[in-house]
């Protein structure tokens, strides 16, 4: 009666190896998509970020053209990394806003000297409430806001060099 309790091991290892090895080969969803794209932006009004740009408020995406909310940090490293993707977007044209997420003042403006300022307008997102709104998963984070105000598109991570002319051309689409 007691033989099968020594079975009892091997075959919860070989459940549990099942399981992991399961999990190891099917494909699994690892993109985090914000439950506000094709939604209106969220109300909000942000105090300017450094002194050399505006602040930015909901409003300001609202003028009937369309741009690119970049959400940035200065101590995020793949925001460095995206930099000259953001002045490329820039000299193409693009009206690049931004929320700069858990910062300073001093810290953002050492960052935009050091790496490139293309942005029009710089909101300050001190406590990140803006940027949990947006369904926002970290930094940085590019969304494309037609010009009504309506997000249509959602970049996670740093734009990248063959990024740019996806965003160029769904920002053509926004219009």
């Amino acid at each position: 009666m007691n033989r099968w309790l020594l079975w009892v091991p091997l075959v919860l290892f070989g459940l549990f190896f099942a399981i992991v090895a399961a999990g190891l080969i099917t494909p699994k969803d690892d993109i985090i998509t914000s439950k506000m794209v094709g939604k209106p932006m969220p109300e909000f009004s942000l105090p300017a970020a450094v002194e050399q740009r505006p602040a930015l408020s909901s409003s300001d995406l609202t003028d009937g053209k369309p741009k690119l909310l970049n959400i940035f940090a200065s101590w995020c490293l793949p925001c460095i990394a995206e930099a000259p993707q953001l002045l490329e977007l820039q000299q193409a044209g693009v009206d690049i806003y931004a929320i700069a997420s858990r910062d300073t003042p001093e810290d953002i403006a050492n960052f935009l000297n050091r790496w490139g300022n293309p942005y029009s307008r710089i909101g300050s997102d001190t406590t990140s409430s803006v940027q949990l709104e947006l369904g926002s998963s970290g930094v940085p984070e590019t969304f494309v806001i037609d010009g009504n105000g309506i997000i249509v598109h959602q970049h996670i991570g740093d734009i990248r060099k063959e990024d740019v002319p996806e965003l160029l051309e769904i920002l053509r689409k926004a219009q």
